[in-house]
């Protein structure tokens, strides 16, 4: 079942269309790559589901119904641009918040006690805002986002400015957050980072959605058959084991070890390729080599380029 879905939206600004016909379908407690380059659509996108501006065409749906603005409250919103008042007490103000999204105050304030303290930032409760790094500030609004538990959670670039090891913690409460049942739209440029949490993509381009589908299905559809062989190191000539149809990429020898990676043709079996090398070489591993979430986007964004030439 669909959690979220929006059908055909377009979304023109004067002279400018930020989004065209696009559609995506959302599933219940998953984790959603909404990607695409700088200028693509994907903050139009994100608003329009927020409802902080309106489609010109389309239609949404929140789980199974029209989107209305009593879903509002089912949605938790950590955008790109930060915005905390700089001024006011870490404590005060995340109470603040919390209770604007209908959580009461003895319940927000036992929530929050409880996530300043699996953030290790409770010493900062009665810091001001201003007093804090941005890492810190933003651990404040991901806590304040996702505080009332809504069915729907979108991170814009929720990682930026965090060190590794806070992107570490981040990326682990995601998981968990979905695993308990949320629902994540996961908007980002750090390809990685697809990989490791997302359960399925959309990338726009240029205001058109451009592909879409589960990763590790879209990996598989990009794939070239290239394998890598590794093997005890010796001399051996490739160009002599393997017919002519099959390309050899690379060839290197490191520390005892030697890896090959070798491109079959596209209707031939990896067996083959097993039966030409065995009798020729102490093999000890043999791995399809699978393009990333980031090649496929050049490749994609490329082919969109070249075509509107």
């Amino acid at each position: 079942m669909y959690l979220f879905s929006a059908h055909n939206i377009t979304k023109n600004y004067a002279a400018h269309t930020a989004l065209k016909n696009v559609s995506i379908d959302v599933s219940a407690q998953t984790i959603f790559g909404l990607l695409g380059p700088n200028g693509a659509g994907k903050t139009s996108l994100i608003r329009i589901i927020n409802q902080i501006t309106a489609p010109d065409e389309g239609e949404l749906y929140f789980n199974g119904e029209k989107l209305k603005p009593h879903h509002i409250s089912l949605i938790g919103y950590l955008p790109e641009e930060r915005g905390l008042y700089k001024k006011m007490k870490v404590g005060e103000q995340a109470l603040y918040l919390a209770q604007l999204k209908g959580v009461p105050k003895a319940e927000a304030l036992k929530k929050l006690k409880y996530w300043f303290e699996k953030f290790e930032i409770l010493d900062w409760w009665n810091k001001k805002v201003e007093e804090l790094s941005k890492g810190m500030q933003q651990k404040i609004q991901f806590i304040v986002t996702i505080l009332h538990e809504p069915k729907l959670l979108i991170f814009d670039e929720p990682f930026s400015g965090f060190d590794p090891i806070n992107v570490n913690l981040l990326k682990e409460e995601i998981l968990n957050l979905r695993n308990n049942g949320a629902t994540i739209i996961f908007s980002t440029h750090n390809m990685e980072s697809v990989e490791e949490l997302c359960d399925n993509i959309a990338l726009i381009n240029k205001a058109e959605k451009i592909l879409d589908g589960k990763v590790h299905e879209i990996k598989n559809t990009y794939k070239a058959n290239i394998f890598e062989i590794g093997y005890n190191k010796q001399e051996i000539n490739f160009n002599e084991i393997v017919p002519q149809s099959y390309e050899i990429l690379s060839d290197i020898h490191q520390n005892g070890i030697s890896k090959i990676q070798i491109k079959i043709p596209a209707d031939e079996m990896p067996n083959q390729l097993i039966k030409y090398l065995i009798p020729h070489m102490e093999m000890h591993s043999f791995n399809e080599i699978l393009p990333s979430m980031n090649d496929i986007f050049i490749q994609k964004v490329n082919e969109q380029k070249q075509k509107s030439f």
